[in-house]
């Protein structure tokens, strides 16, 4: 700093050098360096009080031999007048994000995205695999969205926000479906557009179901070291215990509940479970429709007659009705809840998991979309094997409707109730 003064008092020395000498290029760049190394208010402050100095004609000089700008200078003199300093704004700078110039784009990708969305099957991943293009994405934005093209982000923006958002439109080999059958594009067709309308209309609640496999209980590795450095078993001497959880994840709210069973997922644990939420979920909710997302599991299929008959009496029972839309077969990746268990597998993986209380406490501590999930353990165990004879299912199969064609998959039951 020159002549050790201060901040503030520098701007005596430096008009007595604009003033008195002819500056050479070397004066002027020591001079903006030493007023460079000040900043905001200060530096302001003092480009003010040394034009001050110099008196008329000071801004001009200033402005030819320092290049400074005369609209700083004049900040700096309202500054010093007002006895109030202005605070600079940094971070408001540059270019404004492209949400800020299209607040509904963000939630227009998500609707458009996650339809198609599936988990990595080996649940060695977090990551959102859709088999939509940044370029497809922006296509279905100019057509179904209203979007003008000379105003809509380029295919490169809409890629860096698909990114954001943790949807890869990469895929990988082992996230391919092994096979289809004829009628999985009419399937996926139907559950899009049931999914989509739950989620648009007032007084429906849509909720994905499904079981994850089976979790061993004991000192096993877990495909990881433990985070605590406990020793693991080299071989497999078999489970302290075996649970099955099963979850319900409400994909509009981002929220989920794992119920966890030494037994058998059976009908009868599926639809119990659901008559324990269901007091909660009318409160909140009051819906008037239940939109359930399931795959076609050997006990919650569309012709599991225990499951049928229970989905039915409870409509009737609650006044609900339900719909039922199934994702196709070797498609279960797509079913929403499956995203969770991706995130479940990685939050605990490299975990010992050799108890009960332990594996419970560490689900607690998962976090899905930054909310955590709601878990219990059902000590109640269920037989298997229940099912109705030809007489009484038949009995059921006239209140509920199935769709023509797609009578597999989905499924409609009135709640009964006028």
């Amino acid at each position: 700093m020159i002549g050790g003064s201060s901040p503030i008092d520098l701007f005596s020395e430096l008009s007595e050098v604009i003033r008195k000498f002819q500056l050479s290029e070397d004066v002027k760049k020591i001079i903006n360096e030493a007023v460079d190394n000040l900043n905001g208010s200060i530096k302001r402050k003092v480009m003010a009080k040394t034009v001050d100095h110099l008196g008329k004609g000071g801004q001009r000089l200033a402005e030819r031999e320092l290049k400074w700008s005369r609209t700083t200078i004049r900040k700096g003199m309202h500054e010093i007048k007002s006895g109030f300093s202005c605070v600079d704004n940094f971070s408001g700078r540059g270019r404004k994000l492209v949400e800020e110039h299209h607040p509904n784009l963000i939630s227009d990708i998500k609707n458009i995205v996650e339809p198609s969305c599936q988990a990595d099957p080996t649940f060695r991943t977090t990551r959102i695999y859709t088999p939509l293009t940044a370029k497809t994405v922006r296509k279905v934005l100019l057509e179904d969205k209203g979007y003008l093209n000379e105003y809509l982000p380029s295919i490169r923006t809409i890629s860096t926000k698909l990114n954001q958002l943790n949807f890869h439109p990469q895929k990988v080999a082992k996230t391919k479906p092994l096979k289809r059958i004829k009628e999985t594009d009419a399937i996926f067709k139907q559950v899009f557009k049931i999914n989509k309308e739950s989620d648009e209309t007032n007084g429906v609640l849509r909720i994905s179901i499904d079981a994850k496999a089976q979790v061993k209980i004991g000192k096993f590795s877990r495909g990881g070291k433990s985070r605590q450095g406990e020793k693991a078993l080299d071989h497999d001497f078999g489970a302290v215990e075996i649970l099955t959880p099963l979850g319900f994840f409400l994909p509009f709210y981002n929220e989920s509940y794992f119920y966890f069973t030494k037994g058998k997922v059976t009908a009868d644990f599926i639809v119990d479970l659901l008559e324990m939420l269901w007091p909660s979920l009318k409160q909140r909710f009051n819906p008037n429709t239940l939109v359930l997302n399931l795959d076609n599991g050997p006990e919650n299929n569309s012709h599991r007659t225990q499951f049928i008959k229970r989905i039915v009496d409870f409509a009737s029972m609650y006044c609900v009705n339900i719909k039922l839309a199934y994702y196709p077969p070797y498609h279960s990746k797509y079913n929403p809840i499956e995203r969770v268990w991706g995130v479940l597998e990685n939050h605990w993986n490299g975990e010992i998991l050799y108890s009960i209380e332990k594996t419970l406490g560490l689900a607690r501590t998962m976090t899905y979309n930054g909310i955590n999930p709601v878990v219990e353990l059902v000590e109640k165990s269920y037989p298997t094997g229940i099912k109705l004879d030809k007489k009484t299912m038949a009995e059921y199969e006239k209140k509920i409707i199935r769709l023509n064609g797609l009578e597999h998959w989905f499924v409609d039951v009135p709640s009964a109730c006028g």
